[in-house]
């Protein structure tokens, strides 16, 4: 723990490094726990273009779902979104010469829904600060949805950031009390309520629910409390959850078969994300069994979207299977594949939330977008969502 801060951080949260870029953003703990989460998965749905785009677009169903709205709740949505346009971001950081730079901007410079669709921007000032991971840590959808309290959320985003160095530093108590929006109550100007109501009850959400496991630190003014700080370590219980989309499938030892096959690694991360490990795994071994297969890959393309079994006797390769089902199947595949790591979430949890029947909902948990028991209903779904979807069919 030897790069521990030692010195008090002043403005904004600050870790104390001269010869390196080391920055941070504070953003109001006033936010409510629905609008907190509503930032991350909009900023999760730019990140890769931050810096390229001026605007990004979401369709509102699927942003209202991901952050536990009613997915008609436009109402809603719009006060979230409104409060995100109000709400300042602030940073105070040190580039690689030690030069100082604070700047301050609205959390989205605008944001507006039109037919369906959630348009947003960032200022260029802020994109620009957030698309570097050494300012801002995304915080992963799956830990996100786990919290159930604002200040909770609050407390975890502002310790992740600092989960590589083992502590946040120092933080003076008025920083901590903004950083928990509470800083105009003068209830928590007493310690002993910020730590009951406030700072107990936070760590422990954080310690059952997050990949990270944090404890308190304090220091004193005579016998005041004048500054806290928290220790962090991983969480082993909950590590898995901390891996970004992508690498936890690639550790499922069904991965490695399909990369044996000749599948490429995009399109291997897309079948697991569709079909799921029990599905490809029953897939691989259906064309294991069968002789003759020229391209194994596309053969297993094939049975994955037009659920080939056994005893059905040798199917028709990829190339003959014309039936109209199939090539909607097809379009479904392509659409679902299209779609960002955020939406496609979204978009089998919004469908799967409808569905009523016992058999058909675990007939989609195996097979996904691909489930033959739910095909008609996924159908519809796809064109409300892109209304020319199955116009050449």
């Amino acid at each position: 723990m030897n790069d521990i801060p030692k010195e008090k951080l002043t403005g904004a949260l600050r870790r104390d490094a001269v010869k390196k870029h080391v920055a941070a953003i504070h953003v109001s703990g006033k936010l409510t726990l629905l609008q907190r989460k509503l930032s991350n998965v909009l900023l999760l749905n730019a990140y890769d273009t931050l810096t390229k785009q001026q605007r990004f677009q979401m369709d509102a169903r699927t942003l209202c779902m991901m952050v536990g709205y009613n997915s008609n709740d436009f109402e809603t949505l719009k006060a979230s979104l409104r409060g995100l346009a109000e709400t300042v971001a602030e940073w105070d950081m040190l580039d690689g010469d030690g030069r100082q730079e604070w700047g301050v901007s609205s959390l989205l410079s605008y944001a507006k829904l039109k037919d369906g669709i959630c348009e947003y921007a960032y200022s260029p000032a802020l994109a620009e600060k957030l698309s570097d991971p050494k300012v801002f840590a995304l915080i992963n959808l799956k830990i996100q949805r786990k919290f159930t309290s604002g200040h909770a959320l609050a407390l975890y985003e502002n310790c992740y950031r600092f989960h590589r160095t083992g502590s946040t530093g120092w933080w003076p108590l008025d920083v901590f009390r903004r950083l928990m929006g509470v800083a105009d109550s003068e209830y928590y100007e007493s310690y002993k309520h910020l730590n009951a109501k406030i700072i107990k009850p936070a760590v422990a959400e954080i310690n059952k629910s997050s990949n990270i496991i944090i404890t308190p630190e304090v220091r004193k003014k005579g016998r005041s409390v004048s500054d806290i700080r928290f220790a962090i370590k991983s969480n082993p219980q909950l590590a898995i959850l901390d891996l970004d989309d992508g690498a936890g499938q690639r550790h499922a030892p069904v991965y490695d078969r399909l990369r044996a096959l000749g599948v490429a690694d995009r399109l291997a991360r897309q079948w697991l994300t569709l079909h799921g490990e029990n599905t490809i795994e029953e897939k691989l071994d259906y064309v294991a069994k069968q002789s003759g297969v020229e391209h194994p890959e596309r053969y297993l393309a094939a049975a994955l979207r037009d659920d080939y079994k056994e005893g059905q006797g040798a199917q028709k390769p990829v190339a003959k299977v014309t039936s109209a089902r199939a090539k909607k199947l097809g379009r479904v595949r392509d659409l679902a594949a299209s779609r960002t790591p955020t939406q496609r979430d979204a978009d089998k949890r919004l469908f799967a939330a409808k569905i009523s029947e016992t058999a058909k909902r675990q007939d989609f948990e195996r097979h996904g977008w691909m489930s033959a028991l739910n095909a008609n209903e996924i159908f519809k779904f796809w064109e409300e969502l892109f209304p020319d979807a199955f116009e050449a069919e």
